[in-house]
């Protein structure tokens, strides 16, 4: 089954999507389900089943389950022009870890998309964790969504999107003289 949505949010603006996301129906297997042409981002399992296969394409995705390890890409993250995470439930954070991994401990630099349950309510941690698309539910209205991204105009914690945490960071307004924020801690 091929799931496409009209619109992604990609940065911070709503665009056209021209990927599906494969995923398997009821019966089919990850080694003879057939991949359409196009711009197909496939299952984990799929991309091992059919690697040989798939490697010609000239642009592919991939995404991953909940339960499958970022380190799994590790060997073959400069084939692909996508990865995406899928929240098959919106209570389910796991996501987020897998995203934070391939940022920060694999080095993706390209497009990290999340798919499946996605709201309005999880873009801007899943903006620190480090994803910059997606693919959020379609019975909910994807411009609403985009107003996820800026709920905080400060964070205190370092995540990918900011490396220091709130107290390292020198505040804008003040004198050099005072800005060593934390010191003597």
């Amino acid at each position: 089954m091929l799931d496409s949505h009209p619109q992604i949010i990609k940065g911070r603006e709503v665009v056209s999507d021209d990927w599906s996301v494969l995923r398997l129906d009821e019966g089919q297997t990850s080694d003879t389900v057939e991949v359409p042409s196009g711009k197909i981002i496939v299952p984990l399992t799929v991309w091992q089943a059919q690697r040989d296969a798939l490697a010609e394409r000239p642009v592919l995705g991939v995404w991953l389950a909940p339960d499958e390890r970022a380190e799994a890409l590790k060997d073959d993250l400069q084939r692909f022009a996508v990865i995406a995470v899928d929240f098959p439930k919106f209570t389910d954070g796991r996501g987020y870890s897998t995203a934070f991994n391939l940022r920060k401990r694999l080095g993706w630099t390209g497009e990290l998309r999340a798919i499946g349950d996605v709201l309005r309510d999880q873009l801007f941690q899943m903006a620190r964790c480090g994803f910059d698309a997606y693919a959020t539910r379609q019975d909910r209205s994807i411009h609403d969504a985009l107003k996820g991204l800026s709920v905080f105009s400060e964070t205190y914690q370092a995540s990918v999107d900011n490396p220091l945490p709130l107290f390292r960071r020198a505040p804008r307004d003040v004198p050099a003289e005072h800005r060593d924020i934390g010191a003597g801690i």
